[in-house]
């Protein structure tokens, strides 16, 4: 059975489905790279737990960088958090993002 979290008229925050969670770009808030990454990390935290998985259990990780000189910034708060041990397989790349005030946007695939 396939499972919407956080459904909406245009996408799902996530959607479950046979041991897999795969979650929407998640964009954040603040005025540098950091705090958006930061922002991101969180909600990506708040959407796995709500699917039953956690950040332990991601799979596959993309992230997309409005410009690719952020990526030092970034990976300060990326390796803060992600888990020793349980690294992803990850890609990063650049690409114009939703909106101008966005930095950065990180995609998550996860076991449940």
């Amino acid at each position: 059975m396939i499972e919407r979290i956080q459904p909406g008229a245009r996408m799902s925050g996530a959607v479950k489905y046979n041991g897999i969670v795969w979650l929407a770009g998640q964009v954040g808030e603040g005025a540098t790279v950091a705090e958006q990454t930061k922002d991101c990390l969180r909600q990506i935290d708040e959407l796995l737990a709500e699917a039953g998985s956690s950040k332990d259990k991601i799979l596959q990780t993309i992230i997309w960088l409005a410009d690719m000189n952020d990526f030092a910034e970034m990976n300060a708060e990326w390796d803060a958090w992600v888990p020793a041990g349980n690294t992803p397989a990850r890609a990063t790349g650049e690409a114009k993002l939703a909106a101008p005030k966005y930095r950065v946007e990180i995609i998550v695939t996860a076991a449940c």
